[in-house]
This record gives structure tokens, C-alpha cells and sequence, in this order.
């Protein structure tokens, strides 16, 4: 045993979790229901990883700290099957989930629309100029979407619909630049590259169009994109309340530095990032056979561009010039496909943009519980280069002007997290990666390794965003981990 960090005093358990964000509590549930005891361990004082909340500018006003708006929740094969509703669970719908306003030449402003309702996107695209593209680009995978889903957010295997994810795959490979210029109207193209830009990659790379084509279908699948009531805090408890109902634990602030720390115990199950799990190995990873190998994989892994994060309290609404953008909980702000496309390639070269793609939201128009009464809130980040120590404060709030006169006088008070704050608040987020590496086409499938959960170190394993399916709060990383234990026990 090592000298350095003396053994951790936890009850007898099947399996440990180390990580209570929503791939280590996700785990920890399906072990649960299959009869495990299990027990999760969290380094900071409050479980959720990249799923918190808390007042970070002034009393009263609710922020969440990291994600905020949950379409993969939603539809997950998983996470929608359990009850967390039972556990204080309530999810906010706003009209439509997503605005993307433009620049227009008089002043009026204009925004394009996804609604929940396919008719309406379509409707308010332009339908005769874009209706049938969009039909064709994203309309005819919703009603497959619980089928598409259960093969996406799923490790490499032969699919359980080979023609669906056919379809799905000749269009989900290409560059999202290339799939977007199918459409007519600079509407619809930024439309898609926005929702290309959460890949967090340049939108020349192939496979970018994937996420937009997700992204697109979650709008239509489960209600659109939904908010937490009370905050993002309030899903992380009902997580939180079931995995207790099933007789599991959580124990928090209790910092695992080391494997050697823990118990016999027939799992342990990591919600870490390949740079964790190579500091964690300690001793017992000396003489493990492949783990040399392994760990020199784990050395190469590649981490993606970071985010660089403000938090907003406000005096008023947001004085979007585009009406449309008081009906949506998220709002894009980036301007056209060109423009968004520079933005997002300029990081990955080591670059800032001086007109970033921001994504914004906007909790307190739809969840007045986030706000003193009559005040709102605001959320919104861009991405900038791995580890960025410079200030994006002005260059994004000039971004929020823009579509947005008279922004800047609204602001009570701010909270700013660059790359470094944030990793220090989630040491997975590993120079502002907020996805757990970079989703390149040679990490998309075999992350971070080909033998995905399992580590060569015996009943050990990795749960973490890490590990197929990738990055987003859908838990399947933590559900499919633990299948593998199960599998193997």
C-alpha cells in the first residue's frame, strides 16, 4: 500500500464510484437497481460534477455553474426511463428551444426558430425555400428518434436499426459546413452551424454534422430543449434521492487520490478523465500486465478547445432586437454559417475571435425561481483555446449587445470563469474542455482507448464523458460502464 495516501474508512460496498457527476451517479443507479450496494464518492462539498447550481453574483439569483439546458437528459435511453420526478424533478419547457437571431438592415431584428413542433420550424425557416431540406436533413428521423438514440448514445457495436443509422450515418459524417450549404436562406444555414458549434470543433471537420443533426432531432423528440426549475442543482438531487431510495450512498467532500486508498470491493468505477485515471493508478498499476500500453494511449489522448464562461444578474429581460428570442430558453448568438465557422476554428489553431459564437441562456424568463422578483439572469459561454488565460468578459458581452442593444445596462452584477476556474470547480472540465476530450473522428468512437470501460487494472473501470457515447448529460457513459461490470462479474 502506498505510504503517501493511508486507506479511505467506507463501508462495505460492491462497488465504489469515484465522481458523483451524472455518469458516476448514472452508474451507481444501474448498479443499484440490479441488487449492487454501491457507494459514491465526491471530492466537493455538493455532488453533480458539471451539474450544479448556486448564487455567484448576488443573493438570489440562482446560476448553474456549468451545463444548464438538457435535451439529451430528456431523451435519453436511461435518464428518461427513471423516475425523478418522485425525487423533485421538474422539468420547464419554454415555447421554442432555440432562437438564432441575424443582423438585419432595418433594425426591426429577425431570428430563426426551433420549435418543438416540426410544422413550425419548417413554417418559420422559410417553407417554401427550406421547408423540404430540412424535411429531408432532420423531419424524417423524428418519429425513429427513441431508435436512433438507443444506437447513438451507444459504445461501438452493430447497431440495433442498421438501416435507421444508415440514413443517419451518410449525412452525420460529413463537415457540417458541407450539410449546411444544402439549404437556401442564410437563415437555415446558421441555424445548422449553430447547432454544429457544440461539437466544439471547426465545422470543416468531419462528423461535425452529427451533433446538429442530434441537437436538431432532441428539439422535436421530447418537448424541446428543457430547464431545470430551481436550477441545474435540483436534477443532480433527484439523481441524488433515487440512487439513496435504491440504497445506495453518496458521501461528499471526500477526495480519492490515489486507487491504493480504496477497499476490496468487487468495482470500482471512475467518472474521471484519462489525465485523472493516469495519477490515480498508483502502485497497483506497476504490475499490472498492459498497463504500459494502456497508459501510453491514455498520455496521447487529446483534450478540446475550453470554454470561457459568464454568469449574468440582471435588472431586466435581456432587450433582444428580435422578438423571437423571448420565446427560447437558449439563443445562439453568432451570426451567419461563414461567420460561426471562423469562430470555431480559431480556437483549435491557438486563436480568440473577436466576434465569438456565444451560447446564451435565458432561465429566469421561463423559471422565475431563479431571480428576485422583477429581475432575471443570464448564462452564456464561447469557446477559446485549451488553457486560455486571457479575459473574454467585454468581447462577449459586445456579442450579446449586438443582438441585444442596451445589454451592457441591464448587468447588476457578473460572475467570470475562465478555462482554469473552471477546471478548478470540476477537474474533469482539464483546460476548459468542458466535453472530456476533444470529439475528433479517431477519439469519437474508441475513447480513450479501444477497450472503452475497462481498464487493465482488475474491476476497474472508467465511466467518465471519456468513454462512448461522449460528451453531454445523458448518463448512457455511466450506464454502459456499468453493464460492463456487470457483464464481467
Amino acid at each position: 500500500m502506498s505510504t503517501l495516501f493511508p486507506k479511505l474508512d467506507l463501508p462495505k460496498t460492491d462497488a465504489i464510484i469515484v465522481g458523483a457527476g451524472p455518469n458516476g451517479l448514472a452508474a451507481a443507479i444501474r448498479l443499484a437497481q440490479a441488487g449492487w450496494s454501491v457507494v459514491v464518492l465526491e471530492s466537493a462539498a455538493t455532488p453533480g460534477g458539471g451539474v450544479r447550481s448556486g448564487e455567484v453574483t448576488l443573493p438570489g439569483f440562482v446560476h448553474d455553474l456549468c451545463s444548464s439546458v438538457y435535451p439529451m437528459a430528456v431523451c435519453s435511453p436511461f435518464l428518461r426511463t427513471l423516475p425523478l420526478q418522485e425525487h423533485g424533478l421538474e422539468w420547464i419547457f419554454p415555447p421554442a428551444a432555440l432562437a438564432h437571431p441575424l443582423d438585419d438592415d432595418d433594425g426591426d431584428g429577425t431570428a430563426a426558430l426551433l420549435y418543438p413542433s416540426l410544422e413550425e420550424t419548417i413554417t418559420a425557416l422559410d417553407k417554401d425555400a427550406d421547408g423540404a431540406t430540412y424535411q429531408r436533413t432532420i423531419g424524417d428521423l423524428v418519429p425513429h428518434w427513441r431508435e436512433l438514440l438507443a444506437d447513438v448514445l451507444a459504445p461501438p457495436r452493430p447497431p440495433r436499426h442498421p438501416f435507421l443509422m444508415a440514413k443517419f450515418g451518410l449525412r452525420a459524417i460529413r463537415p457540417a459546413e458541407s450539410l449546411a450549404r444544402r439549404f437556401k436562406t442564410e437563415r437555415a444555414r446558421a441555424l445548422f452551424a449553430g447547432l454544429a458549434a457544440h461539437s466544439m470543433l471547426p465545422l470543416d471537420k468531419v462528423s461535425t454534422a452529427a451533433v446538429a443533426l442530434v441537437l436538431g432531432l432532441t428539439a422535436h423528440a421530447a418537448g424541446g430543449w428543457p430547464i431545470v426549475r430551481g436550477g441545474a442543482q435540483q436534477l443532480t438531487g433527484a439523481l441524488v434521492g433515487l440512487l439513496r431510495s435504491l440504497g445506495g450512498q453518496v458521501i461528499t467532500g471526500c477526495a480519492v487520490e490515489s486507487l491504493d486508498q480504496l477497499p476490496s470491493t468487487r468495482a470500482v468505477l471512475l467518472d474521471v478523465t484519462p489525465r485523472q485515471l493516469l495519477r490515480l493508478a498508483g502502485d497497483r498499476s506497476r504490475s499490472t500486465p498492459g498497463w504500459t500500453s494502456y497508459s501510453r494511449k491514455l498520455e496521447r489522448y487529446r483534450y478540446g478547445v475550453g470554454a470561457f464562461k459568464v454568469d449574468w444578474a440582471l435588472s431586466r429581460p435581456v432587450p433582444w432586437r428580435a422578438a423571437g428570442c423571448r420565446l427560447a430558453g437558449t439563443v445562439h448568438l453568432g451570426g451567419t454559417l461563414a461567420e460561426i465557422s471562423d469562430s470555431e476554428r480559431r480556437p483549435w489553431v491557438g486563436e480568440v475571435s473577436d466576434r465569438p459564437f456565444v451560447l446564451f441562456a435565458q432561465h429566469s424568463l421561463f423559471d422565475p425561481s431563479r431571480a428576485p422578483a422583477g429581475q432575471h439572469t443570464g448564462w452564456g459561454y464561447c469557446h477559446v483555446p485549451n488553457g486560455y488565460t486571457g479575459d473574454m468578459t467585454a468581447t462577449i458581452e459586445r456579442q450579446v449587445e449586438r443582438f441585444a442593444p442596451g445589454f451592457r445596462d441591464c448587468i447588476l452584477a457578473r460572475s467570470v470563469m475562465g478555462p482554469r476556474e473552471l477546471e478548478a470547480h470540476d477537474p474533469n472540465v482539464v483546460g476548459g474542455d468542458i466535453g472530456g476530450g476533444a470529439p475528433v473522428f479517431s477519439q469519437l468512437f474508441l475513447r480513450p482507448t479501444a477497450s472503452t470501460y475497462r481498464t487493465p487494472i482488475s474491476g476497474v473501470y472508467l465511466c467518465s464523458s471519456s468513454t462512448p457515447p461522449g460528451p453531454g448529460v445523458h448518463g448512457m457513459c455511466g450506464y454502459w460502464a456499468a453493464e460492463a461490470v456487470m457483464r464481467s462479474r
